[in-house]
């Protein structure tokens, strides 16, 4: 990929980014990675950044805000100038971790979110989960608030409908939504995408290897090692990376390597933050940036998976 079409700005903000970044859900012991250790964490962060990674995607919840934690240790050794946070909070550890948007819940969360970043400003953050109650336009005002007191650079929600997402940027406010997309889960695509370009709204995705099952390590008698597809939905994402092996071994590239640069091309995508366990997967990753996928190949890529449009 070409420096020129590297870099991208988040919504009207001045917030720029390089096209990928570290997804963080795997720093920072929490509930779901039981066996995460702090040194490897700081490893992680500290490789992607020095690999070219320079946005890291954290949250609250990743670890009940010790991934935040980590990186703020981490990145205290680079010019924050060069590095682009974003973090989300919606869990409220004083009800029980129940989803809460309201405006005292949020902007106490930036603060919060400040202090074990260990900085004075973060660049995007989103509000992680829709709740049911607080209107999303007074959520979304609440961290307008933050941003002209120069505490956030850019405003973002994760997880909402579309529906929410027009109730949250009824004043223009939403700079970038994240969400899960895949090349095998393409809702987004139909409705989604359209509104986003029309209001200039970055987007990021999250799963975009759907927890590894589009890195090419699976056959078809894999399935019950990935319930969260059937057996027949299983077996079609199998089908469909065929031919994507042949494209990566013509780029002397992986499967993840190939799909990370098709992400990376596509121009509804802002930022592809695949997460990693490993300092070497984050190796791997950062070779994306040597593909110079060309159109045939990306439309190849794409026709192979469009059956899950």
């Amino acid at each position: 990929m070409n420096m020129d079409d590297d870099v991208v700005e988040i919504g009207e903000t001045s917030v720029l980014s390089r096209k990928m970044g570290l997804g963080t859900n795997k720093v920072g012991k929490s509930d779901i990675y039981k066996d995460v250790k702090d040194a490897d964490g700081f490893g992680l962060v500290k490789k992607a950044i020095d690999s070219g990674m320079t946005t890291i995607d954290t949250a609250y919840a990743y670890g009940k805000g010790r991934s935040e934690e980590i990186i703020g240790d981490v990145i205290k050794h680079y010019d924050r100038s060069d590095i682009v946070i974003a973090t989300k909070a919606a869990q409220d550890p004083e009800r029980d971790y129940a989803i809460n948007n309201s405006p005292e819940f949020l902007k106490k969360s930036v603060d919060q979110a400040l202090e074990r970043l260990k900085v004075d400003y973060i660049d995007i953050f989103y509000i992680h989960f829709p709740d049911k109650d607080t209107p999303k336009a007074e959520a979304l005002s609440a961290l307008e608030d933050m941003r002209e007191a120069d505490k956030i650079k850019a405003i973002g929600v994760s997880n909402f409908t579309l529906d929410q997402i027009k109730e949250a940027n009824i004043d223009g406010f939403v700079d970038v939504v994240e969400d899960n997309y895949s090349l095998v889960h393409r809702n987004a695509e139909k409705e989604l995408f359209p509104y986003l370009r029309e209001n200039n709204i970055s987007f990021v995705p999250y799963f975009p290897l759907a927890s590894g099952t589009l890195t090419g390590k699976y056959q078809a008698s894999d399935y019950a090692k990935v319930p969260r597809f059937s057996k027949e939905e299983f077996g079609q994402i199998v089908t469909s990376l065929d031919p994507v092996k042949k494209i990566a071994a013509k780029y002397d590239a992986t499967v993840t390597q190939l799909l990370l640069a098709w992400y990376m091309m596509d121009p509804d995508i802002s930022i592809v933050i695949p997460g990693a366990r490993t300092v070497e997967q984050v190796e791997q990753n950062a070779k994306s940036w040597d593909i110079h996928l060309s159109k045939e190949d990306y439309q190849a890529i794409d026709t192979a998976f469009s059956d899950f449009k």
